[in-house]
């Protein structure tokens, strides 16, 4: 397929439209928070300042893709019977959603969850419903992530999309398989209107297994990507991780530049970055940060809290490959990956597509 536009739900400050504008397709991003839309706004990225639960599809007539990570903290709950209960609620109400029940009564009883966050996982689907029922014009494709609690959620997602006409394919991807210098599993759900055969991206390189050496295991996947490729220091340094541990120093996870970053969260600059014989060295700028998730190095990070902003969004060359399964493309190849290494070098408005060819005003 060749999509038109992406509306992109809860779109932080740009991943999945970084990854959408470097392959030649338009999009405009919903985002809640001001700060993530000054950096959104600085990148040049359409944006509409707000709560997705205040717009539908009809507000984005010429939008023909959705995409969206939703917020899932309210049944990741660790350690409590908070976080099932939310799920339990949250996949019955799929099941009403997609029964066609009463829309104003489920927005009533949404309103009634112990923690609203619950109700905006069910948003896409929402607005895939209503672009069914109410707009008449279905999303051509379908692209949603987060963290591997949600799975449950995404599989009463296919469910629902399968008997609407979509071929689905959702599981778990881990980021360094495909070339993200950073351990970080995510569970993506793509979905392709029609008789398709949808399927996840494939591997690209290796999985990281501590210990393992990096040459080792199936030598048709690339090695896994190094902290060191890509924040380009000149000496070699390693990362102590300095937040998670209950101020025990002994808990504190270890890794060096010659092998991928751990999961780079909201507290990424609290991370310690020391040479191999423990000198203090400076910890990581904005854009070295960033390019751990493979955002571009001159991406403009703007307003405030750029560490929860950077630890909260997809990894654009992840979103590469999830964006072309999802369209059904080839597998992107590195010329066009290699786009990803700045921002301002190659325009949005004529970018390469994963076959090759160019859109012009895209």
């Amino acid at each position: 397929m060749q999509p038109v536009k992406i509306v992109d739900l809860f779109a932080g400050p740009g991943g999945m439209d970084v990854a959408a504008e470097k392959l030649g397709v338009p999009t405009v991003g919903i985002e809640w928070d001001s700060d993530a839309c000054k950096t959104r706004r600085a990148a040049g990225l359409d944006t509409v300042p707000g709560d997705v639960r205040q717009y539908g599809p009809a507000d984005f007539p010429d939008a023909d893709v959705l995409a969206g990570g939703p917020p899932c903290q309210t049944f990741t709950v660790a350690g409590s019977g908070a976080g099932r209960k939310a799920l339990d609620d949250v996949l019955e109400f799929v099941e009403r959603m997609t029964a066609r029940d009463d829309r104003e009564k489920i927005a009533n009883d949404l309103a009634k969850l112990d923690d609203e966050r619950t109700g905006l996982v069910l948003e896409p689907l929402r607005w895939i419903l209503e672009a069914l029922d109410v707009r008449k014009k279905p999303y051509e494709a379908i692209i949603l992530e987060q963290v591997p609690a949600v799975l449950p959620v995404w599989e009463a997602y296919a469910r629902a999309l399968r008997n609407e006409g979509y071929s689905v394919d959702h599981g778990p991807l881990l980021t360094e398989a495909y070339g993200v210098p950073q351990t970080r599993k995510r569970a993506v759900l793509i979905a392709r209107r029609g008789e398709h055969d949808v399927k996840l991206p494939e591997p690209t390189h290796r999985s990281y297994r501590k210990g393992v050496p990096r040459d080792a295991g199936d030598a048709d996947l690339e090695p896994w990507s190094t902290m060191g490729e890509v924040i380009k220091r000149g000496t070699p340094f390693e990362v102590i991780s300095n937040y998670g541990t209950g101020g025990d120093p002994k808990l504190r996870g270890r890794r060096s530049s010659t092998q991928p970053s751990a999961t780079v969260t909201g507290k990424i600059f609290r991370n310690r970055v020391v040479s191999p014989e423990g000198a203090e060295l400076d910890r990581f700028s904005y854009s070295e940060a960033g390019r751990l998730q493979t955002f571009p190095a001159d991406y403009p990070w703007s307003g405030r809290d750029i560490g929860q902003q950077i630890g909260n969004a997809v990894p654009p060359r992840l979103a590469v490959h999830v964006l072309s399964a999802a369209f059904g493309w080839q597998l992107p190849g590195e010329a066009l990956l290699k786009k990803l290494d700045r921002w301002h070098d190659v325009p949005a408005q004529a970018a390469s597509t994963a076959d090759g060819s160019v859109l012009v005003g895209a």
